[in-house]
């Protein structure tokens, strides 16, 4: 440590100490900052841990984080005393990445001095993997634990925390079963640990076993239970309700299972001060809402979330995708392009595979749209090739559609109809909703090519049932319109107009605006003058509230400030205060109090109010640490 300030002040701040220190019950808070202001290392890292010790014994792990990284990234510390500080740190706290990369940084700083003790050497690797996994460097990360993993003390917690991170399916070229026969080993070695870290390892590798796609993945995750007393148990709880609600999400297309999960866990985070899994769960609710349907807001969200300084890389680039996702809806090529290229652009450099799948459909369904199908089999090409690899079938949902519609349109038929049976087979046995109505939309596009049109659109009917139950109702919109499309190339106009019709409307109330144009012209080139939707700029309500002003107003008779609603919306101050302003206009009141009693009166009490979008979601990777 480099001692800063004037020699006096330090020297006062040594004697400060020192008095203190011979009180009968010594303020530790207050030893720990005259020592550090001192400049004496030993007696301040040693009554840092202490303070740190007894925050976190009182539930306060803010300031036991912020106690601990002072020390760390301040001071050389020798190795053994770096891994002590480290895993003591509570990881669901950290509110910045710019902090663990401090922590990286000191870990191998530790390892570039050298450790002389091959196991603490063997520990020193073991946390700077852990951590670098976190930030998303993932092929340093595996390396590290890879190099270790047989050094560590084979009936150890961190031995078998290093196989399931092997376990966790991040590899490139690995196939599952390579990952499966690591967190097997996982799971011999947790049955003997200590019951708070046995709940640990359970969460870590049920959440490794449903990115996997292995049915054995809910069964653990049923062992977890919803709450847990002491307040280590509670984080690994909190952690274990966002990663099943993001595989329940992202991967198996179990939605309600999802939704249940992330509000449960965004409960503890907040009640708990849970800083890094408050943030993801909250873009997963909003890449949740994408999917179903709740788009009302959500571009506001997402931004917020994208635009949020300083947060957890792949956090941010959930919610770019969905920004990208709703501009493409919305005909916005341009910036869905934009969008979709940065996060495919970062997602590449992290080599974050399982996070690889739906940007690169959404961005080869843009130029399937163009025409240009040598782009969207470009774009297809390696994401599809490691998911070949890892026979990781679940992980389909998004890219398999696309790629045999760009195989058959570049006259590639037999590969497309092998792709469809192996993504057949590769589904078999496993309850995935979503993948399930992604294979029946692959097997309706088979027949078109061929020219049968009307097996064709029976099958895209199907396809829209299929995801109208999950819900994902945008998809199914699709898949109806290209069942309408099937009828009128069959020379059944009758039935297939209708049901463009149907759909437009669909489109239009959703805001598919971009999807709700093309449809418009395909009807007025069959002789039906369809409406076109609202374009430009927010609709119009005339004398009734908005739904954001609906929102707003139910906010405000829970007693919200302006920045209380503003934050609970992912609004500024300033637009809550226009929103005030207009509700009471609207209704004829010169107040908040009196917008309040007739808000009551109208019927827009809290009882009516819809779930608060920031309650309401990574892809990004689950929580770690």
């Amino acid at each position: 440590m480099r001692p800063s300030g004037p020699p006096e002040r330090r020297q006062l701040h040594g004697r400060a100490g020192q008095a203190l220190e011979r009180q009968p019950c010594p303020p530790i808070a207050q030893l720990t900052r005259h020592f550090r202001e001192a400049g004496e290392a030993a007696a301040w890292c040693g009554y840092a841990e202490q303070a740190a010790d007894l925050a976190l014994a009182a539930g306060d792990e803010g300031t036991a984080l912020t106690l601990l990284q002072d020390v760390l990234v301040s001071s050389d510390l020798p190795a053994s005393l770096v891994i002590r500080l480290i895993k003591k740190m509570p990881f669901g706290s950290f509110t910045q990445q710019a902090q663990l990369r401090d922590l990286a940084r000191t870990l191998r700083a530790v390892l570039d001095v050298g450790v002389p003790d091959l196991d603490e050497e063997a520990d020193v690797r073991m946390l700077l993997g852990r951590v670098l996994l976190v930030i998303t460097e993932r092929e340093e990360g595996r390396a590290e634990v890879e190099r270790v993993i047989e050094q560590l003390p084979p009936n150890s917690v961190e031995a078998a925390r290093a196989a399931i991170i092997l376990g966790w399916p991040t590899a490139t070229t690995w196939p599952a079963s390579a990952h499966r026969k690591w967190l097997d080993r996982a799971a011999d070695l947790s049955a003997s640990m200590p019951p708070a870290d046995r709940l640990n390892l359970t969460v870590e590798r049920a959440s490794a076993l449903l990115m996997l796609g292995e049915e054995a993945g809910w069964d653990v995750a049923a062992q977890i239970p919803a709450d847990a007393p002491s307040l280590q148990e509670r984080q690994h709880v909190t952690k274990a309700h966002l990663n099943i609600g993001n595989m329940a999400m992202a991967i198996w297309g179990r939605y309600e299972e999802a939704r249940t999960r992330l509000a449960k866990a965004l409960e503890l985070a907040e009640g708990h001060k849970y800083w890094l899994y408050r943030d993801m769960i909250l873009v997963t609710q909003v890449h949740l809402d994408w999917l179903t349907g709740a788009w009302n807001g959500l571009a506001e969200r997402a931004a917020a979330l994208a635009g949020k300084p300083d947060s957890y890389t792949m956090t941010r680039l959930e919610a770019v995708l969905v920004s990208g996702l709703l501009h493409g809806a919305a005909g916005d090529s341009d910036g869905a392009e934009k969008d979709l290229d940065l996060v495919l652009t970062e997602i590449r450099q992290r080599t974050a595979i399982e996070a690889w799948m739906e940007p690169a459909a959404a961005l080869a369904r843009l130029r399937l749209a163009d025409g240009r199908v040598d782009d969207a089999l470009e774009i297809t090409d390696e994401p599809m090739g490691i998911l070949t690899a890892k026979k990781i079938w679940v992980w389909a949902t998004d890219i398999a559609p696309v790629r045999v519609e760009a195989l058959l349109a570049a006259g590639r038929a037999g590969e497309a109809g092998d792709l469809v049976e192996t993504f057949g087979r590769g589904l078999h046995g496993r309850d995935a909703p979503a993948p399930a109505a992604a294979l029946v939309l692959c097997q309706a596009l088979l027949p078109g090519a061929d020219g049968d049109h009307s097996l064709a659109g029976t099958l895209f009917a199907r396809a829209a049932a299929a995801w109208q139950r999950l819900p994902r109702p945008y998809e199914a919109l699709l898949a109806r319109e290209r069942q309408g499309r099937c009828q009128l190339a069959a020379g059944n106009g009758p039935a297939g107009l209708p049901i463009l019709s149907e759909v437009l409307k669909g489109l239009s109330d959703l805001g598919a605006r971009g999807d709700a144009m093309r449809v418009i012209r395909t009807l007025n080139e069959h002789g039906v003058q369809a409406r076109r939707p609202w374009l430009g700029g927010r609709r119009s309500y005339g004398h009734e509230l908005s739904p954001r002003e609906l929102d707003v107003v139910r906010l405000l008779l829970d007693g919200r400030t302006n920045r209380r609603i503003a934050e609970a919306l992912f609004l500024s101050p300033k637009t809550v205060a226009c929103h005030v302003n207009s509700a009471m206009r609207k209704l004829g009141v010169s107040s908040r109090a009196a917008l309040a009693v007739r808000a009551m009166e109208v019927g827009f009490g809290r009882d009516s109010a819809p779930s608060e979008p920031v309650a309401a979601t990574r892809r990004s990777a689950p929580a770690e640490g």
